[in-house]
């Protein structure tokens, strides 16, 4: 396996890929955090598996969001623009399509990132998967959230696996059952909707692992997101 920070068409992203490169491929897309040692944890693990994994920089080479406040972090989401995250997302998309010899990429995306991973399946038939957990869809959007989730939800033409926690503090119920209704009334692709009761927002995050019902959560998801990323990508 290797990895390392590249550039796409000016683009920052992290790689991470079998020796060798891969016809498999996930998009990875990620959570406030961005591009630091937790998504790059996880592309590496994919990339163990077999499946070659670019995790796209929302920050656009900022300093290390490892090392930036929540605050600072949360300031940045709500400059973000829709239509200009989905471009850059689809820039590195093709990117793997060509340079990298991917035949069957997916997307998975966490909390912002999963928001984002249910926007651009509604707009990039070639994608073999969606993965969104803990999607941050809150009602009522916010000001920068221009693009209707639900709507996009209910064009996605590829399988999706949306995995939501019962406790979470910044998306309601409601917004849950908009998006779950708006995937299952699809009739082209399979649901997979999965209910994690009493665990919090970003529940996949180590940092939230203190508290066993995340830590429980994410132990009992991921090797079924791995599953289901190896029967759409392989």
């Amino acid at each position: 396996m290797t990895s390392s920070y590249i550039t796409v068409n000016g683009l920052n992203a992290y790689l991470a890929q079998p020796e060798g490169g891969a016809t498999a491929g996930m998009l990875l897309l990620p959570m406030i955090t961005g591009i630091g040692a937790e998504i790059r944890a996880w592309a590496d693990e994919l990339a163990g598996r077999g499946i070659t994994a670019l995790s796209w920089d929302q920050w656009r080479g900022r300093p290390s969001s490892d090392e930036t406040s929540f605050d600072e972090l949360a300031q940045w989401g709500g400059e973000l623009v829709d239509d200009e995250c989905l471009a850059e997302q689809r820039t590195l998309l093709e990117h793997m399509f060509t340079e990298l010899g991917c035949e069957r990429v997916g997307t998975m995306g966490y909390c912002m990132g999963g928001r984002f991973a249910l926007l651009l399946g509604a707009v990039e038939p070639r994608l073999a998967n969606v993965v969104a957990y803990h999607p941050t869809v809150p009602l009522p959007p916010r000001p920068n959230h221009t693009t209707d989730a639900v709507a996009a939800a209910a064009n996605i033409a590829a399988p999706v696996m949306m995995l939501y926690p019962g406790g979470d503090d910044l998306v309601p119920m409601a917004s849950f059952h908009n998006l779950r209704d708006a995937l299952e009334a699809r009739e082209s692709a399979a649901s997979i909707v999965h209910l994690y009761p009493g665990a919090e927002h970003g529940f996949t995050a180590s940092f939230r692992h203190d508290n066993p019902v995340n830590k429980a959560a994410f132990e009992l998801s991921w090797p079924q997101v791995l599953a289901f990323i190896d029967a759409t990508t392989r």
